[in-house]
């Protein structure tokens, strides 16, 4: 494994690479996707999609530890024939292997270090999907700890140890990453690998990657929180680090923007509940200048719509709370004239089993209905996540375990979507339904 560690000769990358971009999603007929009237538009056609959730596409993609050229072809192709063209991928994880419940191998190891491995098997990745006309909304940062997100980078610039929500509680966990917020330090180095990867040009095509139409969007992390709510602030307190929380995002979305032209910018945000519960937040979140479209996600079970011990008795009730948020987010993504993306929304198995063998008749309902509002409420809708032609060793996953839909702070299984799964047919005929 190579290493690059020289920031300045990456700046310098970045800089070029972002000065040889044009715009060119501005023609009738461009591959970008872009966004008019509130809606999306590719090729000069409206564009609507169901999607999935593959995090772990670059780690197969590449040829280091985790790699898997074989399966990532065969799981491409299976996408692509049942019509699962729109993926929603990790660029990369930070921070050190070896950290329970964090996925590995890790992009960047330290500030401004990288698997050169990894970062070829981003390209690669990119290539393979453009082979099949297909698109990756690439997201840069989490407020969770399964990728290394915020606490990794409060720890590289506080020395401050990142807890886990497993291991040390969610409550303490919150309460450390809204430290993230007002702490220059610690965005400073995520906006520095934000340039790097926005700014990179693809080693195996020379093409910079603002002039890659295999990517559909840049997000700027995978569920931003600001983590003030709780209780245990004051007011003064809890909108000091809203702010610094609109700050950051506001300052990413720029960073994105001025190297990248071409692609659609969005948060990666939860929508109300990843809000607080604050319809002021909600807006302003999707108001940062540089955002195009509105991003949702949707657990039942994480929100307490459905208990584990009840999940197909309780699916009316989850429907019914579903419908309804999906229908808050559309009225005001139509107020501010931008899509609306169910870009992430899972249902464990039958029994909360994660067993690959327990059936899936309340997720199956469930999807059904979300993917029946593509078109009419929604624009796009990933479910979480593709498994595919994964076998699960464990379940809770080890390093050498072959990567499913669940991270790796999740059980193996629970909430990921196998080929074998009869989720397969609800698919496939949803996205017949949509297309044709």
């Amino acid at each position: 494994m190579n290493l690059t560690r020289n920031l300045l000769l990456l700046g310098t990358i970045c800089v070029l690479a972002a000065s040889s971009c044009s715009k060119k999603a501005d023609s009738p007929a461009s591959p970008f996707v872009t966004v008019q009237d509130g809606h999306f538009v590719r090729n000069g056609q409206p564009y609507k999609y169901i999607g999935t959730n593959f995090w772990y596409g670059p780690i197969l993609a590449s040829e280091g530890r985790g790699g898997d050229y074989d399966r990532l072809c065969r799981e491409l192709d299976t996408l692509k024939a049942l019509g699962l063209t729109n993926l929603r991928v990790l660029a990369g994880a930070d921070g050190a292997d070896g950290v329970f419940s964090r996925v590995e191998p890790t992009l960047q190891t330290a500030p401004g270090v990288y698997n050169d491995t990894l970062l070829v098997g981003l390209d690669r990745f990119l290539v393979e999907l453009g082979k099949r006309d297909m698109q990756a909304v690439l997201y840069v940062n989490n407020s969770w700890e399964w990728s290394g997100g915020y606490g990794q980078y409060l720890e590289w610039a506080t020395g401050e140890k990142a807890l886990i929500p497993l291991v040390d509680g969610y409550w303490p966990f919150m309460q450390q990453m809204r430290k993230f917020q007002h702490s220059d330090a610690a965005q400073q180095l995520y906006f520095n690998h934000l340039r790097t990867l926005v700014g990179r040009t693809n080693s195996l095509t020379g093409k910079p990657y603002c002039e890659d139409p295999a990517i559909f969007a840049w997000q700027i992390g995978n569920e931003p929180r600001c983590f003030s709510g709780g209780g245990d602030l004051d007011a003064q307190s809890q909108q000091s680090i809203r702010e610094g929380f609109l700050a950051w995002m506001t300052e990413a979305a720029g960073i994105i923007r001025e190297i990248d032209p071409n692609h659609l910018i969005s948060t990666g945000n939860e929508g109300l509940m990843g809000c607080e519960q604050d319809t002021l937040l909600l807006r302003q979140v999707n108001e940062i200048p540089g955002i195009d479209y509105m991003t949702i996600h949707i657990w039942p079970y994480n929100w307490s719509w459905a208990a584990a011990d009840s999940l197909v008795e309780d699916l009316p009730v989850a429907i019914e709370n579903t419908s309804a948020y999906l229908r808050l987010h559309r009225r005001l993504a139509d107020e501010l004239g931008m899509p609306v993306v169910a870009e992430e929304f899972g249902f464990p198995r039958d029994g909360f089993s994660p067993d690959m063998s327990a059936t899936t008749k309340a997720r199956d309902s469930y999807y059904n209905y979300i993917f029946s509002t593509v078109g009419t409420i929604l624009d796009g809708a990933n479910f979480w996540g593709w498994s595919g032609l994964a076998v699960p060793n464990h379940v809770q996953w080890e390093s050498g375990d072959p990567y499913t839909g669940d991270p790796a702070q999740e059980a193996q299984g629970l909430n990921g979507v196998y080929v074998s799964d009869s989720t397969m047919a609800i698919i496939k005929q949803s996205i017949t339904n949509l297309y044709y």
